[in-house]
């Protein structure tokens, strides 16, 4: 989805809640659901900014006279499902009727369902798992493309460039660090490669078992499903034991907190991404403002790391 049309859907979604109202010359309060804290802040950041930016542009699109839009960044869920569905209790129970969010597709599940009893519209914003929508409820949406859109760049790649390769495939057992190596592993088996497939536990700073076995199996391509904390350290930690290989992962290493955790070890890793957001003319003025910022646009395609920091 585009930029434009992502900006569609919010301003239709808060337009039907305006319009809805007997009264139209009021504030409209809008939640902002996501990791403010956590593993993945950096990511929670770059969600707020871009919220921000998007409701300034929908106050200035002309809202009916009187009316304002404003964004409430007080729901931090850290990416822990229980603490999700606190949050959309307590929004539940302030009466918000949309929220922005979740981002990790194991807080957005749990929330959602609440959100769903309670008919306040969802709109994520970069949970990714393909069952989240799946579900047949009728008030969420999501502005990002599905896991097994990025899987399959990912896996048409590895077998495009690195036929032979001696591939690793990791998750960190988590909703969306398992379900995505899943869907990888299996058009690499289909198209016969072999694959060792190893979990690991997400939120430790050390993993020199897992960077021996790597090594020791002469691994050459390992595609990762986590966050950008554990595969920061597992590059960093794979270079400095020598083991010689290329790290493929997914979307959440769209920030450069990657590389202050594994400084130059970063280059040369690769992850799958939504197109350069800054070449999309219909969010060409979002863009300006949040420089060095990801919005999302349709599609998929695949990044070198050190490619997009430059």
């Amino acid at each position: 989805m585009s930029i434009l049309h992502a900006h569609r859907l919010a301003t239709a979604a808060l337009l039907s809640l305006i319009l809805s109202s007997s009264a139209w010359a009021k504030d409209v309060y809008v939640a902002l659901a996501g990791p403010m804290t956590g593993s993945t802040a950096a990511l929670g950041v770059q969600i707020r900014d871009g919220a921000a930016a998007a409701v300034d542009s929908i106050n200035a699109s002309g809202l009916p006279p009187g009316t304002r839009l404003i964004l409430r960044i007080d729901a931090d869920d850290a990416c822990d499902p229980k603490q999700a569905a606190a949050v959309a209790n307590r929004l539940t129970t302030d009466g918000l009727k949309l929220v922005v969010g979740h981002f990790c597709s194991s807080s957005s599940i749990p929330a959602s369902d609440i959100y769903a009893e309670a008919e306040v519209i969802q709109i994520s914003l970069a949970s990714t798992t393909p069952s989240l929508t799946e579900r047949g409820e009728t008030k969420l949406f999501r502005v990002g493309g599905r896991d097994d859109q990025q899987d399959r760049v990912a896996a048409e790649y590895i077998v495009r460039h690195h036929q032979g390769a001696k591939l690793a495939v990791l998750d960190d057992k988590s909703t969306a660090g398992k379900g995505i190596p899943d869907i990888v592993d299996q058009p690499l088996r289909a198209a016969g490669e072999r694959t060792l497939r190893q979990s690991y536990v997400a939120g430790e700073k050390d993993y020199p078992a897992l960077v021996s076995r790597l090594k020791r199996e002469g691994i050459q391509i390992a595609y990762i499903g986590s966050y950008y904390n554990e595969i920061g350290l597992i590059v960093c930690q794979a270079a400095e034991a020598v083991a010689r290989l290329t790290v493929i992962a997914n979307d959440p290493l769209t920030t450069s907190d990657v590389l202050a955790i594994a400084g130059d070890a970063a280059n040369g890793t690769l992850f799958t991404f939504m197109p350069d957001p800054t070449k999309n003319a219909a969010g060409a003025a979002t863009v300006a403002k949040l420089k060095g910022s990801s919005l999302p646009a349709a599609g998929y395609t695949l990044y070198a790391y050190a490619a997009v920091q430059a």
